[in-house]
């Protein structure tokens, strides 16, 4: 059994985005002209062995890209197997914790600093950060440089995500994509922060740094590495290919890939 930490369905208007043409450089993928139906996600799922998934909407500067409602529909087309993840207008943080909290049966918000060219300690992000925990739920983010058409900087973990635990240290904080090329800085935060954890969307196993490999084994760090592929840009099958070649021991292989995720999201 897994649980993928970040995935997303993709609309039209999400993916023929003209930001994700570096990602279509590296993968020779061409867009689908139209919406590709939510079987083809189920199915993917399916061939990677995962049970459950965080499907996430996507709200930028633009507008949604991937709206609260299209993933509230694709929930209820198949309960039990995805779990949504909300996302809001950052330029009206009021309406958007109206939202949030309009989505009770959400488990979590992601927001994208990158796409707002805007770090995550801008005072807009700071109601949506006492929402969540007011909610109960986790604030999830991207971390490390962007692979899409956009500036980077807002994806440093330090000073930014260690100052937003610092001001909310209830708020748990799910950093996807590892942190790269600052690494060693999210693991940093990790270590210091209770309830901030990290999730390897965007990375297969077998370009996992060997930092990370390290931490998901110690003590400590095997209760703060989720797995999540970041669906269609990469297939949850070639995203855990090579598992075996970790050699993680059976506690620390049942928490990246299930227990941290359940937990983290209060999934039952």
């Amino acid at each position: 059994m897994a649980i993928d930490a970040w995935i997303q369905h993709p609309t039209p208007r999400f993916i023929q985005q003209d930001m994700f043409a570096s990602l279509r450089r590296w993968t020779g993928d061409e867009p689908p002209p139209e919406q590709i139906p939510l079987a083809a996600t189920l199915g993917a799922m399916d061939v990677g062995g995962i049970t459950e998934a965080m499907v996430s909407a996507w709200h930028g500067p633009e507008g949604a890209l991937i709206t609260n409602e299209e993933v509230a529909g694709w929930v209820a087309e198949a309960p039990g197997r995805l779990h949504g993840l909300a996302s809001v207008n950052l330029r009206n943080p009021m309406e958007g914790v109206r939202e949030l909290r309009h989505y009770l049966g959400f488990k979590g918000l992601r927001m994208l600093p990158w796409l707002w060219e805007t770090p995550p300690t801008d005072r807009r992000f700071y109601p949506l950060y006492a929402a969540c925990v007011e909610l109960g739920v986790p604030f999830c983010t991207q971390v490390g440089h962007t692979g899409p058409l956009r500036p980077s900087e807002t994806g440093r973990p330090i000073p930014y995500i260690d100052q937003v635990a610092l001001d909310f240290p209830e708020l748990t904080i799910v950093c996807g994509h590892l942190g790269y090329p600052w690494t060693e800085e999210m693991i940093a935060v990790a270590r210091k922060h209770e309830h901030v954890v990290i999730d390897t969307s965007a990375y297969t196993i077998v370009r996992l740094p060997p930092e990370i490999i390290n931490y998901m084994k110690s003590r400590s760090g095997r209760h703060k590495v989720l797995f999540g592929s970041n669906f269609p840009m990469i297939t949850p099958e070639h995203a855990l290919a090579g598992l075996d070649a970790l050699d993680l021991d059976d506690e620390v292989r049942d928490l990246y890939l299930e227990g941290n995720a359940r937990r983290v999201f209060g999934l039952l």
